[in-house]
């Protein structure tokens, strides 16, 4: 049954704060970094007013925070903490540590550019950095969407089949930082969906006592590295289900992608983030001129849903990659998984790469609209990286 939602005006970092009071975790350990910070910040007035009766620790480092909640899941505590660019680079080493501990912590990412030279404004760099860490990684496009995956990303974190940590991304100051209107489901609804956490999650047992984590030599370390695979494909399985409850109590439906106006579309646009909402914009001009575009978005970039890129791209005649991140010396990161996903096609289409928004460079309409032109003019090179908005 859809539950009555109170619409409230406010920003991504204050949605995902909303979403967090709600799930009442056990412990949150942060530290400030621009454009997290009002994630945090608004959490600790809720720990402040005595609204939640969270462990609040204020640490000295990134790295602190991710060894603090880290330690509080492992003794069978939810966690969460909240970060960006910089400060997610520093938790690196335990953001793996996280993951092989197969511990369900939940961590907002608010995208932003990773240094150098120091830029406080979004790209993808910062989470792109540790797509290969063994978290599940959520996109957001917008505040309703981070409000929403925060609280299903804790329930997917914690199925007894996956046990994983889960990033959920928001891109900074666009999302983070703009205030739009928010449905927020009420707190009794939110905890009956997510549920109790049960105590198999933790780790620690003092009347049995042993060792995790400090080494793995040759002997083990290859199997359990195996099994954090088989938890990644597990989500194939329990995201669905874990979607589907949420609609039935939020009337809003998530998937792995969310197809736009692809019915019949020969031009299909890829993209992560919030620059799927002006993609929708330019798509929706695009088809009022006769011209047949879409849009492919990614919910869901790690485990990445090659069957579901495959079965919605297949046939089509150009695929347009935008990516919000560089791989240096290689294809960019998106461009690169929809390309491997593509290769088993009976037909593969002309694939255009293009890099946009670094350091928080604006994404122009006009922008996408060129983008989409190329590809309707057969225009497109394989592997040929072109770039939008850029000084040349």
């Amino acid at each position: 049954m859809i539950a009555e939602k109170t619409r409230l005006a406010i920003t991504g970092a204050e949605a995902v704060a909303h979403a967090m009071r709600q799930i009442n975790p056990d412990v949150v350990a942060a530290y400030p970094i621009t454009p997290q910070t009002p994630i945090v910040e608004n959490f600790a007035k809720f720990v402040a007013d005595g609204i939640v009766d969270t462990e609040m620790i204020p640490v000295e480092s990134e790295h602190s925070a991710m060894s603090a909640v880290v330690g509080a899941a492992a003794a069978g505590a939810r966690a969460m903490t909240a970060t960006s660019a910089n400060g997610l680079a520093l938790m690196h080493e335990i953001v793996y540590i996280a993951a092989s501990t197969r511990l369900p912590i939940v961590m907002p990412v608010v995208n932003r550019a990773l240094s150098g030279p120091i830029n406080i404004h979004c790209d993808h760099s910062d989470t792109m950095a540790e797509r290969d860490s063994g978290w599940i990684q959520l996109f957001a496009e917008n505040a309703q969407e981070a409000y929403d995956l925060t609280i299903i990303a804790l329930k997917l974190a914690e199925h007894e089949s996956v046990l994983l940590p889960v990033m959920v991304n928001q891109d900074g100051f666009i999302i983070s930082h703009g205030v739009e209107p928010v449905e927020i489901l009420p707190d009794d609804v939110v905890r009956n969906f997510i549920g109790e956490k049960k105590p198999r999650y933790s780790l620690l047992d003092v009347e049995n006592p042993v060792t995790y984590g400090p080494l793995d030599l040759y002997d083990y370390y290859f199997e359990h590295k195996r099994q954090q695979v088989e938890a990644m494909e597990n989500v194939f399985e329990v995201f669905p289900k874990v979607v589907e409850e949420f609609a039935e109590i939020s009337g809003r439906k998530y998937n792995f992608i969310e197809p736009y106006r692809l019915e019949d579309a020969e031009h299909v646009m890829v993209a992560l983030g919030s620059t799927n909402g002006t993609i929708k914009d330019v798509v929706d001009e695009l088809r009022a001129e006769g011209k047949k575009v879409g849009l492919l978005k990614i919910w869901m970039y790690r485990p990445f849903p090659k069957a579901e890129i495959q079965r919605e791209l297949y046939g089509r005649k150009t695929v347009v990659v935008l990516d919000r991140s560089m791989s240096f010396g290689a294809e960019a990161p998106l461009y690169a998984e929809v390309k491997s996903a593509l290769y088993e096609a009976p037909a593969k289409p002309l694939m255009g790469s293009f890099i946009y928004g670094l350091g928080g460079r604006e994404i122009l309409p006009e922008h996408i609209r060129s983008a989409f032109e190329m590809a309707v003019a057969g225009e497109l090179v394989v592997d040929d990286q072109k770039y939008l908005g850029l000084r040349e």
